[in-house]
């Protein structure tokens, strides 16, 4: 069996360690993580770690998985795991990776995402039963300190000049828009996360994206300078895709855990059309299958990269993770429903989800009450130009209505076709979709 370590080198999930022993510790299960200021033990096995999620939105996404899953593999392997939620410093906004400014959240905005944060991450990381994970709020430690409190205790242990030659603040720095002192101030807060729950936890270590180095190392060095000890750190790479496209909000592009955001549906999806230059590698990083089972499945993909099983088996066991069974039974019934099954079986808002980015168009409901030859439908909701063109489509068999196929170009479509429903699914040869929205205009 490989060592933890071993096990996360081999998925890409360490990009830097700030201690090069760390490697050796995690191989011999970290018994001795801690050590105080004369070298000796000041811990013992297993190791406590935290990783911190600020809630600058209600929900976490994809670019946030890769910590998260990180954090299960430590638990899975008897180490405790603290998961911090920025209550305190999600009302400043953390500078690192962005050129320009956060809009800063309200007191109220803070706390409804804290709260969401909370029920997503308890998705993948268990926090009931043996070596349960812990749930903390930064703010029930950083926000009964006053400024008095802050400046004698917490600053004096960081230097401007240190904080100054952090890439986070150095390129902020040289742009035209510079930095202000609220985010300048924020690296000092996560350094003090890290001195409380060595403090409070005896956390010896902390993960983070990649992004986060440089305060991820100014913790460590508090904790030093502070108590004498010396705790540590590993960080994981900012995932991108091989077309270099990064997970993230800020990109535009969020993948969200939230099913309110993205949709089990929509999420499967999104995996199911991984690259094949993508899929090992996502494999490896969002699923707990073993290392030799993906190899296994990567090559039997390579023999019929054509049947996408590699990709149908990674959307799976994420979808499962992040939305449970039900969620991963509703994408796939979606799924099958979209590609020629049954869409009567669907609800209309699986239907709105599955078709959120196709073609839409809206007719009186009195059009289908009083029935509404097809043609007229067709060119309505502008699947068909005309109603020449409407009656050939129709005839040469090219036209679906929710998956049922109609050749007879004088049906009149009725509210027997909706099936209950005030949406009707009209596909146009194998893949053109329409959705025909039947609601009272405006």
């Amino acid at each position: 069996m490989p060592t933890l370590y071993e096990s996360l080198h081999a998925r890409g999930f360490i990009a830097q360690l700030s201690h090069p022993e760390l490697a050796t510790r995690l191989a011999g299960g970290m018994e001795d993580a801690v050590r105080g200021p004369e070298g000796g033990a000041a811990g013992g096995a297993p190791v406590t770690l935290y990783a911190g999620f600020d809630p600058s939105a209600d929900s976490l996404h994809l670019g946030h998985l890769v910590p998260i899953m990180a954090m299960a593999h430590f638990q899975r392997a008897g180490h405790r795991v603290l998961a911090v939620v920025g209550g305190a410093t999600g009302m400043i906004g953390d500078p690192s990776g962005r050129s320009d400014e956060r809009n800063l959240l309200t007191a109220e905005q803070v706390q409804a995402n804290t709260a969401a944060l909370k029920d997503q991450l308890a998705r993948f990381l268990h926090f009931k039963g043996d070596n349960a994970a812990v749930m903390l709020d930064n703010a029930d430690w950083i926000g009964p300190m006053t400024v008095i409190d802050w400046l004698r205790d917490v600053g004096k242990y960081l230097t401007v000049n240190y904080m100054l030659a952090k890439d986070s603040v150095r390129s902020r720095i040289g742009a035209e828009q510079g930095i202000s002192y609220t985010e300048f101030s924020y690296m000092t807060l996560q350094a003090y996360d890290f001195l409380h729950l060595y403090r409070s936890h005896g956390c010896a270590l902390q993960v983070g994206g990649s992004d986060q180095w440089g305060n991820i190392t100014a913790g460590i060095d508090m904790v030093r300078k502070a108590e004498g000890a010396e705790v540590m750190g590993m960080t994981c790479p900012l995932i991108t895709t091989a077309g270099g496209q990064k997970f993230g909000k800020s990109a535009g592009n969020a993948v969200w855990l939230d099913a309110a955001r993205t949709s089990p549906y929509q999420f499967y999806q999104y995996f199911v059309r991984t690259e094949d230059a993508d899929v090992e590698r996502f494999l490896k990083l969002f699923t707990f299958l073993e290392l030799e089972d993906i190899e296994q499945l990567c090559r039997d993909h390579a023999q019929a990269p054509h049947r996408r099983q590699a990709q149908k088996r990674l959307a799976a066991e994420v979808t499962r993770l992040a939305h449970g069974e039900e969620g991963l039974a509703r994408a796939e019934a979606a799924t099958a429903a979209l590609f020629g099954g049954d869409l009567a079986a669907l609800g209309e808002k699986e239907l709105m989800e599955i078709f959120a980015d196709v073609p839409s168009a809206t007719i009186d409901p009195a059009c289908i009450d009083s029935g509404l030859p097809l043609p007229d439908l067709l060119t309505a909701a502008g699947a068909c130009k005309s109603k020449a063109e409407a009656r050939r489509m129709t005839t040469q068999g090219a036209i679906s209505l929710n998956n049922r196929r109609i050749t007879d170009p004088t049906t009149t479509i009725t509210r027997d076709h909706l099936e209950g429903r005030s949406i009707l699914i009209i596909r146009t040869g194998k893949k053109a979709y329409r959705l025909l929205r039947i609601a009272e205009q405006g």
